[in-house]
């Protein structure tokens, strides 16, 4: 008895003193204790310095062909707190963008969904889901876009035939339907928005063309899509794709795309299994609700604030207006070619008629070096103008005004800087 009574004491005494001396040495001892624990610590890879501070962000013009800069609207909705990306309300959120993409895109077709990723990630899902390793598939190649689809194509076994042209080359319905006549394709590719050269592609009568040969017809409108007009299902297309982060007014990370019926029998009447679990159409067309299941399944993690941002600014188009943002992306490039054409400068589309509207492209002014001028504008007017891209490097310069950015003010400052870099840079004498 007298020992366990001894014995409490001194537990009592121990706990006492121990509590003293954590409350009274924490302050001072706080930073030795976290040495010692580092000193104890199996890693051998410190904390990065560079995470240690805040994170900082410059404010810039981005006028270049993308990603463009956001309405606060946006960037409000895609801070709003994350709910589960298999919650009720979240597939309302994603029933909504359903109906947006069938608006701009101008279709009816039920299989219309966004992908969890960039362009590129609809451009492989566009390929991956419609061709079988094999099979032939022809590419217009006018420009980056092209280039990178029958890559695409290439790397899952297809057996890919290209039409070549230099950048802001036209293709022909008659070269269109002599080429798939003879290399008989299960798709035909071409890009509605060239951005890489500026060239908007008229639509009209090719999908008559491949439905009768039989072939699917995939377009791609990241750079067009609200600026340009494109009818889905009157244009006959059967599968078109955009990006989230041009004229549409979102940040980078989602991209709208739409199947007709025709592509989906050929898509879900396979010999073989796409060749991406991600971008499998048999998956995501349940995960968002469009193969009649009651029931939505498991498949991925959705971009859950990408989701919140693409719905706000397809709302944002639905409240304009499809035609009038046509129409205001119309004017405003009009307004910036007379500006262009004002310093001197030639546009690198000769037919007004057939030019982007949200990427304008300039011949590289002769005598000077491209790269000084983009340089000098960055560094002096804090705003983001770019050189060619792919084929086209070193033949251009691209101005974007898209979307947000798709103001008259916009144009005076694009134009005022790039007046100012004319002056000052160097120009060669020879």
């Amino acid at each position: 008895m007298m020992q366990r009574a001894v014995f409490s004491r001194g537990a009592l005494l121990a706990q006492n003193t121990a509590a003293a001396l954590e409350s009274s040495l924490a302050p001072r001892s706080a930073p030795l204790l976290m040495r010692l624990d580092r000193s104890m610590s199996s890693l051998t890879i410190p904390p990065p310095a560079s995470l240690l501070r805040p994170l900082e962000v410059p404010n810039r013009y981005l006028f270049g062909p993308g990603p463009s800069n956001v309405p606060p609207r946006v960037l409000a909705a895609g801070g709003r707190p994350i709910i589960g990306h298999l919650h009720p309300e979240m597939y309302e959120i994603m029933n909504d963008i359903k109906k947006g993409i069938q608006y701009i895109f101008q279709t009816e077709n039920n299989m219309t969904i966004s992908m969890s990723g960039s362009g590129h990630a609809a451009m492989e899902c566009a390929v991956f889901n419609t061709v079988e390793p094999g099979e032939s598939v022809l590419v217009a190649v006018n420009g980056i876009w092209g280039e990178r689809v029958a890559e695409i194509a290439e790397r899952m076994g297809a057996n890919v035939h290209k039409m070549v042209k230099t950048p802001g080359e036209l293709f022909s319905n008659t070269e269109i339907e002599q080429a798939i006549a003879k290399h008989k394709p299960v798709l035909f590719f071409l890009t509605h928005g060239e951005s890489s050269a500026g060239l908007c592609h008229p639509m009209d009568g090719i999908g008559d063309i491949c439905q009768k040969h039989n072939c699917l017809f995939l377009v791609d409108t990241v750079a067009s899509m609200g600026a340009a007009p494109i009818f889905m299902d009157s244009q006959k297309i059967d599968i078109l794709y955009t990006g989230s982060q041009k004229a549409l007014n979102a940040p980078p990370g989602t991209a709208p795309i739409s199947f007709n019926e025709r592509a989906c029998d050929k898509m879900f009447n396979r010999k073989t299994k796409p060749v991406s679990y991600l971008l499998d159409m048999t998956h995501l067309s349940n995960y968002w609700g469009c193969d009649g299941q009651t029931v939505r399944a498991y498949h991925h993690t959705g971009p859950v604030s990408g989701f919140f941002s693409l719905r706000e600014s397809l709302a944002i188009l639905a409240e304009k207006g499809l035609e009038e943002s046509w129409r205001q992306h119309k004017e405003l490039a009009a307004y910036l070619y007379k500006g262009l054409e004002d310093l001197g400068l030639t546009l690198f589309i000769r037919d007004k008629d057939l030019r982007l509207p949200s990427v304008t492209t300039i011949a590289i002014p002769k005598g000077y070096n491209w790269r000084e001028l983009l340089v000098y504008m960055m560094k002096n007017h804090n705003m983001e103008m770019t050189g060619g891209l792919g084929p086209s490097i070193g033949m251009v310069m691209r101005i974007g005004l898209m979307g947000y950015n798709c103001k008259k003010s916009n144009a005076d400052m694009a134009l005022h800087a790039l007046e100012d870099a004319l002056k000052n840079c160097k120009k060669s004498k020879v």
